[in-house]
């Protein structure tokens, strides 16, 4: 019986050589301006407390409905896979608040 092949997800990319070079040439032509006006990285978790969406944009509209991938961790916590950056920034910014430095020009 032949192995069946293991590929990535259905609409997840992949950014393997040559390909990755075309992504880091876009994504640092894109992090440049930001850095000049003196912004830093944030890197988030990939996954968050469920809750953090289900407060945030409310729990009956689509973006909880269908977008989100929920599982429970061996804690027996909910936790999401991260569907969009909004709501895990601002908890990080209201997190660190006391310990991030902000730079005025």
């Amino acid at each position: 019986m032949a192995r069946q092949k293991i590929q990535a997800p259905k609409g997840v990319s992949e950014y393997v050589p040559p390909r990755s070079k075309l992504f880091e040439f876009v994504r640092e032509a894109l992090i440049a301006p930001a850095r000049l006006a003196g912004y830093q990285l944030m890197e988030l978790p990939v996954f968050e407390d469920t809750e953090l969406f289900t407060r945030g944009v409310g729990e009956s509209t689509d973006v909880v409905s269908k977008e989100m991938y929920t599982f429970t961790d061996r804690g027996d916590r909910s936790i999401t896979l991260r569907p969009e950056g909004t709501a895990g920034a601002m908890r990080a910014v209201i997190l660190n608040m006391d310990s991030i430095v902000v730079n005025y020009r």
